[in-house]
């Protein structure tokens, strides 16, 4: 490997305001979240495809890769998600090493109730902002980076 080509100064201040607009809109929605719902931004991320799942069942293995999450920290969310009522585990009847994700009638209430104000949140801190045209490009811009991360995985 060769000199590490630093970033100049432009492509710094951009990757710094990448950082900021993550973090902050993280936390931001996360607030939103709560206050609104009391729905963490895990909870909610699990939530999502288990209420879009033929009869809100998804396998645990499959829910992690849906969510970009490796399987312990799956599990512990679903752990504090059963203690909440939001979520049960079952067996796999394909495989009994496997588990299932249930969403629970509670758990269905609570993403129905908490959607409707997480998407507005979404659409006041990021769309609303935009142009249909900075739409497009922030649409191509990370499509384009996703397909350089999956082609070195």
């Amino acid at each position: 490997m060769g000199e590490p080509r630093w970033p100049g100064e432009r492509e710094a201040a951009v990757w710094q305001a990448y950082l900021a607009v993550q973090r902050e809109l993280h936390s931001a929605l996360e607030r939103q979240l709560v206050r609104d719902s009391g729905l963490s931004n895990a909870d909610y991320s699990l939530l999502v495809p288990l209420s879009e799942a033929a009869d809100g069942v998804v396998r645990s293995r499959e829910l992690g890769v849906q969510v970009g999450w490796e399987r312990s920290r799956l599990s512990h969310q679903i752990g504090r998600m059963e203690k909440r009522g939001l979520v049960v585990r079952e067996e796999c009847a394909e495989d009994a090493r496997g588990s299932m994700v249930r969403l629970t009638p509670t758990g269905r209430a609570a993403i129905e109730a908490a959607a409707p104000g997480h998407v507005e949140a979404v659409r006041r801190y990021l769309f609303d902002g935009l142009s249909a045209e900075e739409v497009d490009v922030l649409d191509r811009v990370f499509h384009r980076v996703l397909g350089r991360i999956a082609d070195d995985a």
